[in-house]
C-alpha cells in the first residue's frame, strides 16, 4: 500500500493515544502519543522526507520511541500494537473520551456495564437516566456527562492558544528551513484573530511566481498558501478571516463601486489595492486589527471613525494575581518577584490562595504575616522602581463572603475574590453570592467570574450582565484571567463591561515563572474584546497603581 501522508499517521496515532488511556497504566504515555498527533497536524514539510532523512525527532514531542511508531505507520498504515488494542475496544467508544470529565475508567464502565459504544449512545443514556442508576457512575457524573457533550461537540479537533502558538512557530520555523526562497512567512487564521480556541491553523508567505502555481494541500490542520508579492496581502486578509468580515468589506468594495476579491480591490479590470492595508484604505476604512474581524460592528465603527486603541503587551506595567510557594505555586515570593522584574514590569503582585482553599495550601493568619515580612524585606532590597504589592486570592463563600475576617482583609493592598467551589448553586443564587462579593469593600477585583475552563468545564450560571454593573458601581475591576485554559472573562462580553464603567485586569494567574508570560494571552484576549490600555488597572504605572490602592483603602477607612 502506499505510504501514509502526515494527515493519516497523526490520526493513527491519536487513535493509537486514546486507546492505550483505555488500556490504562502511565497516563503520561496516551498525552505524549496525543501531543505528537497535534505536532504532526502542524507539520510543513512532508512526513516522508523527515522519515527518509532520519529527523523525525525534530518535531515537537516526537522521541525515539514514538519516531519509530510514527514510522512504521508511515510505510505501513498500521502498528501491530495497534492492531493488537483495536481487538479490545470498538471504535466507537473513543468518542466518549472527548466528553471534559470523562475519564478513560468511566468510559470503559459505560461500555462494559451498559453497553454504550458511541457518543450519541451516551447522550441517548443520558437523557434517559440510565447511567444515574448504575453502580459505580450516579447521578453525578450524568449530570456532568449532560452538561459536558456540548463541550465535546463545539471543541472537536480545536486548541488552546498557547500549544497553537508553539505548532505555529514550529511550522513557520520548518517551513523557512525547507523553502528559504519563501518571504514573509506569516500566521493567519483564527489564531491571527486571537481566538481562544484554534482550529484554523494557516501560514501565508510570499513566494516568486506563486500566482500562477497552485497551493499546495494543507496537512490535516495546516494550511500553507502561497502568494506573490503583489497579492499577499490580500491573501493574507482572506486566509485570515473572519468569513463574516470579509463579506461586510465585499459588500462595503460594492457600494464603492469595485469588488474585493482574493486578490485584492479591483475597480473595472485595475486593480486598485493588494496589500492588506491599502485594501483597507481603498474601502476609505483604517486598518482594522485582526482580533476584531468577527463582523461583529468593527466596520460600522471604523467607518465611523471610532475603531478603540487596543491595548498592548507594552503597555502592562505590573503583574497582578500570582501564586507562590506558600500557596500552591511552585517558587518562592523572592523568584517570582525577581522573574518579574526581570521582564520589565514595576510590581509583582503576589495573591496565594486563602485558607479555605485546602486543596491549594491556602494561606493562614500566620503564613500571611510571614509572607508580608517577607515582601516588605524584599521591597527594601528592589528601592523605587519595583515593588511587591500585598494581596490575596480570597475564596468567595457559598454566602458570599469574603474568607478572612475585616482586620485581615484590611492588611493586603489589594484582593481578588474568587470563586473555586460549590458551582451547582442556581443562576439566582450564584449571582447573589457574586454580588455579595462585589460590595464587599475590600474586594478590589473579581477573579476568573465565571469559572469557566476551555474544553474541560462550563461556567457556572450567573447574570453577567448585573454582575459588571456592579463591579462598575462598587469600582471592582474585571478579572481577563490570561490562563490559556480560563481566559475568563469571554471576550465578548468585554465591551458590555467597559460599556457599564468597568475596569479590566489582566492577569496571569501564574503559579511558576514560566507562566507569568500567559500575560501575553491575556493581552489577547483583551484586544479581541476591544479594550483600550486606559481602561486596564495593571497598565497603570507603579506610582499610579499605588496611589489608586491607597484611595481604596482611605475610601474603606472613611466608611468603617
Amino acid at each position: 500500500m502506499p505510504s501514509l501522508d502526515a494527515r493519516g499517521v497523526a490520526s493513527l496515532l491519536r487513535e493509537y493515544a486514546q486507546r492505550t488511556a483505555l488500556r490504562g497504566g502511565n497516563p503520561y504515555r496516551a498525552k505524549a502519543y496525543s501531543r505528537a498527533a497535534d505536532s504532526l497536524a502542524a507539520l510543513a514539510v512532508p512526513l516522508g522526507v523527515l522519515v527518509a532523512e532520519d529527523r523525525l525527532t525534530e518535531i515537537p514531542g516526537v522521541a525515539d520511541a514514538i519516531a519509530d511508531i510514527i514510522t512504521k505507520l508511515h510505510k505501513t498504515g498500521s502498528h501491530p500494537s495497534l492492531e493488537k488494542l483495536r481487538k479490545e475496544i470498538p471504535e466507537g467508544v473513543l468518542e466518549m473520551l472527548a466528553v471534559p470529565g470523562l475519564r478513560p475508567e468511566k468510559v470503559l464502565r459505560l461500555y462494559k456495564d451498559l453497553g454504550i459504544g458511541s457518543l450519541s449512545e451516551l447522550e441517548a443514556a443520558a437523557k434517559d437516566d440510565r447511567i444515574k442508576k448504575a453502580k459505580g457512575l450516579g447521578a453525578a457524573l450524568q449530570t456532568k456527562i449532560l452538561q459536558n457533550l456540548a463541550i465535546a461537540k463545539s471543541g472537536e479537533g480545536r486548541l488552546h492558544l498557547n500549544r497553537a502558538a508553539a505548532l505555529l512557530a514550529h511550522a513557520k520555523d520548518s517551513i523557512r528551513k525547507a523553502r528559504p526562497e519563501l518571504k514573509r512567512v506569516t500566521v493567519a487564521g483564527d489564531f491571527r484573530r486571537g481566538c481562544e480556541l484554534v482550529g484554523d491553523l494557516a501560514i501565508v508567505a510570499e513566494a516568486p511566481g506563486a500566482a500562477k502555481a497552485p497551493n499546495p494541500s494543507p496537512a490535516d490542520g495546516l494550511q500553507i498558501r502561497l502568494s506573490d508579492r503583489k497579492h499577499f496581502g490580500a491573501t493574507l486578509l482572506f486566509a485570515t478571516g473572519s468569513a463574516a468580515h470579509i463579506e461586510q468589506l465585499q459588500a462595503l468594495a460594492v457600494e464603492k463601486g469595485m469588488q474585493l476579491e482574493s486578490d485584492g480591490v479591483h475597480k473595472g479590470r485595475t486593480l486598485v489595492a493588494g496589500e492588506e492595508a491599502d485594501i483597507y484604505r481603498a474601502l476609505s476604512l483604517p486598518f482594522i486589527d485582526p482580533e476584531l474581524r468577527e463582523g461583529r460592528g468593527e466596520v460600522e465603527l471604523a467607518l465611523k471613525g471610532k475603531l478603540p486603541k487596543l491595548v498592548t503587551d507594552e503597555d502592562l506595567r505590573g503583574i497582578l494575581h500570582c501564586h507562590t510557594d506558600a500557596s500552591d505555586g511552585t517558587e518562592t515570593l523572592e523568584r517570582m518577584a525577581k522573574a518579574t522584574r526581570q521582564r520589565g514590569y514595576e510590581y509583582f503582585g503576589v495573591a496565594d490562595h486563602s485558607k479555605s482553599a485546602h486543596y491549594a495550601g491556602g494561606l493562614s493568619v500566620e503564613a500571611i504575616a510571614q509572607q508580608h515580612r517577607e515582601a516588605d524585606r524584599l521591597n527594601k532590597r528592589f528601592g523605587k522602581d519595583f515593588r511587591i504589592l500585598k494581596g490575596i486570592e480570597s475564596d468567595i463563600l457559598a454566602d458570599g463572603s469574603l474568607d478572612y475576617d475585616d482586620d485581615v482583609l484590611e492588611s493586603f493592598d489589594f484582593v481578588v475574590a474568587s470563586i473555586h467551589g460549590r458551582f451547582k448553586l442556581d443562576r439566582k443564587a450564584q449571582t447573589q453570592r457574586l454580588l455579595r462579593a462585589v460590595s464587599n469593600p475590600h474586594t478590589t477585583i473579581i477573579g476568573h467570574m465565571t469559572g469557566r475552563q476551555l474544553q474541560r468545564r462550563p461556567g457556572y450560571e450567573i447574570d453577567i450582565e448585573k454582575v459588571l454593573r456592579a463591579c462598575a458601581k462598587h469600582d471592582v475591576a474585571v478579572e481577563i484571567n490570561a490562563h490559556p485554559w480560563r481566559l475568563d472573562l469571554d471576550w465578548r462580553w468585554h465591551q458590555a463591561a467597559l460599556e457599564f464603567g468597568c475596569t479590566m485586569s489582566i492577569n496571569p494567574d501564574a503559579h511558576s515563572i514560566p507562566e507569568l508570560d500567559h500575560m501575553h494571552w491575556g493581552v489577547v484576549m483583551a484586544r479581541k474584546g476591544g479594550v483600550p490600555a486606559d481602561r486596564v488597572l495593571n497598565a497603570m504605572t507603579l506610582p499610579e497603581v499605588t496611589r489608586y490602592l491607597r484611595q481604596k483603602r482611605r475610601s474603606l477607612a472613611r466608611a468603617a
